[in-house]
């Protein structure tokens, strides 16, 4: 398995892409101090990701932007791809604690056998880290090629609309 990572006090915590859209690889990435990790993920992570931390930041008293750097820091390597998260709040030092879970593939495991423990990142995040990641997630996900008007996909050059029959682009 890979290495799990606990950051109590983060300095660097975004997502980010490389590539063109289209062709895009999406990450997110925490650091402190010299330490960074990057774990690769789908858009559709970095944007529910976002809209979960937004209901949950609703609920808490009003914060002020962190304004740290929500640039993705190079080389962006990744540890792992990343599987399921969890959010949960701590009250008593007023932290978002996120866990990302390594994405595990059981197709070659033992059925009878144990499942191997995924690795994670635990990251503990200010409100303001917080307010900071879902503007930047929401301007990356809408940096993406449009949605399809009837089937929602992703349009571009190689878009075969199945509303279409794949019979050409829709008008």
């Amino acid at each position: 398995m890979s290495e799990s990572f606990a950051f109590d006090d983060v300095t660097l915590f975004t997502a980010g892409t490389v590539g063109e859209p289209g062709a895009r690889v999406f990450y997110i990435q925490v650091g402190a101090g010299p330490t960074v990790v990057a774990v690769k993920c789908e858009k559709q992570q970095v944007g529910a990701l976002a809209e979960f931390l937004t209901g949950v930041i609703s609920d808490l008293p009003p914060a002020e932007p962190a304004d740290g750097s929500l640039e993705l820091v190079e080389p962006v390597l990744a540890e792992w791809i990343a599987g399921t998260m969890s959010v949960a709040y701590d009250d008593a030092a007023d932290r978002i604690v996120l866990v990302i879970e390594e994405a595990v593939d059981e197709s070659g495991l033992d059925p009878d056998g144990p499942i191997p423990e995924a690795s994670s990142v635990r990251v503990r995040l200010t409100r303001g880290q917080v307010l900071d990641y879902i503007a930047h997630a929401a301007g990356l996900v809408e940096a993406g090629r449009p949605p399809c008007p009837l089937c929602g996909n992703p349009m571009g050059p190689d878009h075969a609309c199945p509303k279409t029959n794949g019979h050409g682009p829709p008008h």
